[in-house]
């Protein structure tokens, strides 16, 4: 895949994202580079390769889901706020 100003122009527009012109040959550089880097995985020999090789019989480990309250941790947060009461933040009301 070769990516080129035209690919370019179409990623940022389903991104919607803007990519200044003195960056965009930065940009198609470190694309290029990734999509190499993905092709150059397709070449790897998995023919032998257990498809569930890294899958552990064992599943996921959990841990107990216990809530902590750090209220030093909620005083940080709040102090940062525009306005607050009682350990919540105060927005303006948008449904009457």
């Amino acid at each position: 895949m070769q990516v080129d100003d035209a690919l370019l122009k179409r990623l940022e527009k389903l991104s919607f994202l803007t990519i200044d012109d003195e960056k965009r040959e930065e940009i198609i550089a470190q694309l290029s580079g990734i999509v190499e880097f993905v092709d150059n995985l397709s070449e790897l020999n998995t023919e032998n390769v257990d498809e569930n090789f890294a899958l552990s019989d064992s599943g996921t480990p959990t841990r107990e889901d216990k809530s902590v309250c750090d209220s030093a941790i909620n005083d940080d947060i709040l102090k940062n706020a525009p306005r607050s009461e009682e350990h919540f933040f105060i927005v303006p009301k948008i449904i009457e």
